[in-house]
């Protein structure tokens, strides 16, 4: 049995430190203060929806500013509401997605 404390001593994957991660949280965690402008609970969704969207994109070595353009620009005429198996059209792992967002 394997507890997750062994785990990375035998996979070379697994890194011991999470330096990684927070350099990518750094951003977030620093425009925080910047929520309590938001204005109210919608607006806070809102950033929340669009910081989102960014880091994602970064995570996935998207350009953010071209990902949110192709999102905005192509999921408002889709029918994923009916058919939600479509957000895979937007993800950014999606061939596409990668092709029109590097």
């Amino acid at each position: 049995m394997h507890t997750n404390r062994s785990l990375y001593l035998e996979d070379g994957n697994c890194s011991i430190s999470n330096s990684l991660a927070e350099n990518c949280i750094r951003p977030f965690v620093i425009g925080r203060k910047n929520w309590l402008f938001s204005g109210s609970p919608k607006g806070a969704e809102a950033s929340a929806g669009i910081y989102t969207l960014v880091e994602t994109a970064k995570a996935n070595g998207l350009a953010p500013m071209k990902y949110i353009k192709y999102i905005l620009s192509d999921m408002p005429g889709s029918a994923f509401l009916e058919h939600p198996e479509y957000l895979d059209d937007y993800l950014p792992w999606n061939p596409l997605v990668k092709e029109f967002c590097r």
